[in-house]
Formats: structure tokens, sequence, C-alpha cells
């Protein structure tokens, strides 16, 4: 299904309102906690793209994850840090915190991209760096005397993760080889539930910590990855980073209405410079390249 302009608009604005609905979920976790709410959101992300990619990939979708060469499985498991360092980030540390240390994602892939294949940085990225990594600076401040730095720290994975998994996968696309994401998103979740499964036992989730996790392998992360990959073949990088920002202020929003967590000063002044400094960014990078 090839989607017009502003259907991809429209659907992207609709996958990152799911994607926002980790945090305020897991607030609602009567007794799954860390490792176990990683495993079972990965566990379930993985039972529902076994259904879902055959049906947007077709039925050959699995033979190419046994040919894939090593890019992919490394992007895959670039997936899998970005799977597990999230989840666990959300139990560690406040909701807003996380959103906005994954804002960064793409001013660390600007770095990753010069440092590891030469991409060039344009004054206005070195800019925004800066700025935003003031912002990141005041909020882990104040978090020092809160006790909450480590889940930052572990937040700041997700990004790192990211950066990676776009250096290797742009690597290969300029020498002639495309990642296919998809398959690698399926990767990701299953090495995701390796890694987190012996950390997870002995599992302390009730039937209503289950069905709330299942929601969120399907409904936050499955059919919403699905969903972007359809809108990235519609729309520009630039619109994509800047649409995708909507997670941040949508995720804060719906864990302060619907679980009483408001974002601290801090968190506001931070997040208003690392959101600020990207948004202005992405907008001179669009209109120069216009």
């Amino acid at each position: 299904m090839r989607l017009t302009h502003n259907q991809a608009i429209l659907l992207m604005v609709v996958v990152t309102l799911m994607w926002s609905t980790a945090g305020v979920v897991t607030r609602h976790l009567e007794a799954a906690r860390s490792f176990e709410v990683t495993f079972w959101r990965s566990a379930f992300t993985v039972l529902s793209l076994l259904v879902i990619l055959p049906v947007f990939n077709g039925p050959g979708v699995f033979a190419k994850i046994r040919k894939a060469d090593k890019v992919f499985w490394l992007s895959g498991l670039c997936w899998c840090g970005m799977f597990t360092f999230y989840m666990m980030a959300l139990m560690l540390t406040s909701v807003a915190n996380v959103l906005v240390t994954m804002a960064l994602g793409p001013l660390l892939t600007a770095l990753f991209a010069r440092v590891f294949i030469g991409h060039q940085i344009p004054p206005r990225t070195w800019i925004a760096i800066v700025v935003a990594g003031i912002g990141i600076g005041w909020m882990y401040g104040s978090q020092i005397a809160g006790g909450q730095l480590l889940g930052t720290l572990v937040a700041l994975g997700v990004p790192l993760s990211g950066a990676a998994n776009w250096t290797f996968t742009q690597h290969a696309h300029a020498r002639g080889h495309d990642v296919d994401l998809m398959p690698a998103v399926l990767v990701g979740a299953v090495l995701s539930c390796l890694i987190t499964l012996p950390l997870a036992l002995p599992f302390q989730a009730t039937g209503h910590d289950l069905g709330l996790l299942a929601g969120l392998g399907l409904g936050q992360l499955a059919i919403p990855c699905v969903l972007a990959v359809m809108c990235a073949q519609v729309l520009k990088a630039p619109e994509i980073s800047l649409l995708a920002l909507l997670e941040v202020p949508f995720g804060i929003l719906l864990v302060w209405i619907g679980a009483n967590e408001a974002p601290n000063s801090a968190v506001i002044v931070g997040g208003a410079l690392v959101i600020g400094a990207l948004t202005t960014n992405e907008l001179f990078g669009w209109r120069a390249r216009q």
C-alpha cells in the first residue's frame, strides 16, 4: 500500500502516539519489574512480528534472516539494545527523563556518522549538539542529587544504540547493500528475550501485568514499527525526525494525566533546550535542502 504524503504525516503522528504509551502503561503494572518487564514486552513483540512480518514482507521473510550477513545481525543487536535499555530505564527513572534523553538520537547519529563514516556535520548541527548537551547536562546535574542518574544513564543507551544502528546500515547502503529493517527488529526482540530471561526469573508478573505488557508488545512496538517503515517510504528523513519528536510531549502528557507523574523543572528546562535545538536544526536543514 502506497501512502500519500498527507496520509504518511498523519500516520506518523499516530505512530509516535503509540510509541509514547510505554511510560504510562508501565506505571500501572502490579508486580512485574525491571528485567521481567523487558522480557515480556520483547516476547510479545516477537509473537506479534511472527504474524505481522509475513503479511507485510511475504512468506520468504524468514528465509532472508537465515541468509543475512553480519551487518544485518549487527543491526539486530542494536535493536536489542534499544528495546532493552528503554524498558529498563523506564523502571529506574521518570518517563520525562527517558524521553528527553532518547531525543538525542539524531545528534548522536550525526556524531557517529562523522567519526566512523566521514560524514560532514554542518555548523548548525554543531550548534544544536552543544545546546542539547547543555540541556542534558542541566538534567543530569539535578539528578545526581535526586538519585535518578542511573536511570537516565541507562536511557542514554537507547540513542547510542540507534546511532550505531544507523551508522551500520548507512555504511552498508553506501557499499550497495541495504539492510531489511523489519526482520532486524524481530532479531532484536529475540535477542532481548534471550538476554533478559535469566535475569527476569523468577517471574512475578500477574495476569493484569501480562495483559498490559502484551499490549505494549503489539500496540506500542510491533505495529508502530511496521507503520513507521511504511511512512519512511514516503516521508523524507527530516520529516521523520521532526514528527518522531512528538513522542516526547505525548509521552510526558500521557504519564502526567494517566499516572500523575509530573516532570520536574530541571527536565522541563533541559528538555526545552534539547527539543528546541533538534527542531531548529532539522527545520534549517530542511529549508537548506529545499
